[in-house]
């Protein structure tokens, strides 16, 4: 939650430079509260679980918040009841008149197809159009990061000949980043690819900033400097399972470019219960995003198209603070613990 001040309190400066939000008594008085209103566009196969790995997150926040859910029309789900779609889900078309605070993006196990020979591109581009005039800020999962980078930012996708899969630590890149506010200089973040994104090209694009970063997994947060758009390349949201579950299923389908899962199972060894490291951190993500776009987003959302028009979204803040980069003294963590959970 914001912080409230007194008028002209010589500390707002320091403060506005570390870009911890600060609200004087004035601003404070006209704020006016509601629930904040979400729709999650759900691409992955199973959808209940994805949905339940979302809502525990977002639930952990003080905030009240509003969730709808959405697919899409041009593909047809074949892992989840045709019950629950219709009972839960709605297309575009049903909410293209509405205007929304958040937006959560799931990824979707496509990631090895070129974007072009995916059934639903064309209205994953057409969602994400609305969601451009439509919402205040965006967070993309995985594939749906990928796609969104490509889409809207002309960032190419790497494919890889050996899936990324794992928990992997990724280095903080800028300790006063909003979105990361509080992170240790080294979170783990579970990956589950088989592509990436052209991180020179990312680099490159004054837009974009890396904002954690790991000498295998490359950038795992990417985020828009005004924080409207967040790209997970990870999947922080992944429960203490998922990873187990998605080994015996490649498994079980032969896939030769699957490897063990790395700093997963004590000891590497998958009979042992495996480490759920990465909790801590996701849910400090997901706060952190709620709770920005709680203190920025407009009370009345029908003023988003505008805000969008004029790039006068989220805070202002006249110091802006250029994302660093690793470690220079080649310094890697947790080479050999004796436990064999993190390596590299």
């Amino acid at each position: 939650m914001p912080i409230k001040i007194p008028s002209g309190l010589p500390a707002r400066d320091i403060l506005d430079s570390e870009r911890i939000f600060a609200l004087e008594k004035p601003e404070a008085e006209r704020q006016r509260v509601r629930p904040l209103k979400l729709v999650i566009l759900n691409l992955m196969p199973k959808k209940i679980e994805t949905e339940t790995q979302l809502l525990r997150l977002i639930s952990k926040s003080p905030l009240q918040v509003e969730i709808d859910f959405m697919k899409t029309s041009t593909h047809e789900a074949t892992h989840v009841s045709a019950d629950h779609l219709v009972k839960f889900y709605e297309n575009l078309d049903a909410f293209k008149d509405n205007y929304y605070d958040g937006f959560v993006v799931t990824g979707a196990p496509v990631e090895h197809m070129p974007f072009e020979d995916v059934d639903y591109w064309d209205e994953f581009k057409t969602i994400l159009d609305w969601a451009s005039t439509h919402v205040f800020s965006t967070m993309y999962l995985c594939w749906g990061a990928m796609g969104a980078l490509y889409y809207r930012y002309g960032i190419h996708k790497v494919d890889y000949p050996e899936k990324i899969f794992g928990v992997f630590p990724q280095y903080l890149q800028d300790e006063y980043c909003f979105l990361t506010n509080g992170f240790d200089e080294i979170n783990l973040q579970p990956h589950s690819r088989l592509a990436g994104v052209n991180e020179n090209e990312v680099r490159a694009n004054h837009d974009l900033q890396i904002l954690t970063w790991g000498p295998q997994s490359g950038p795992g947060l990417i985020a828009t400097r005004d924080f409207s758009e967040v790209f997970a390349l990870g999947h922080w949201e992944y429960g203490k399972y998922t990873l187990a579950e998605e080994y015996e299923r490649d498994m079980a389908k032969g896939m030769t470019n699957v490897p063990f899962p790395k700093n997963y199972f004590p000891h590497d060894d998958p009979k042992l219960e495996p480490l759920f490291a990465w909790r801590a951190h996701a849910n400090l993500l997901w706060r952190n995003w709620l709770n920005w776009v709680y203190q920025t987003t407009p009370y009345d959302l029908t003023e988003v198209p505008q805000l969008r028009a004029e790039k006068k979204l989220g805070t202002d803040r006249s110091i802006r603070h250029e994302p660093g980069g690793p470690r220079q003294d080649d310094f890697k963590p947790f080479v050999h613990d004796g436990y064999g959970v993190i390596q590299g």
